[in-house]
């Protein structure tokens, strides 16, 4: 049996919210902020960049999680 850890929704702005507490927006490597600039604890997971910096993360490092 599959037992869940995170709940995750589909907020009014970003792509994703987990548990209720971390925005994310998903996009290429020139995403930028502006559809979650003032919401907190809120990332960019952008494709085509090797390294990520402040809230942006390269999307490859979430293939680690499965």
């Amino acid at each position: 049996m599959l037992t869940l850890k995170h709940k995750l929704l589909y907020p009014k702005k970003g792509d994703f919210l987990v548990d209720e507490l971390y925005i994310f927006e998903i996009g290429g490597k020139n995403k930028s902020f502006k559809q979650i600039k003032d919401m907190p604890n809120s990332f960019v997971i952008a494709d085509d960049i090797e390294v990520g910096f402040g809230s942006k993360i390269p999307l490859w490092l979430f293939g680690f999680l499965y």
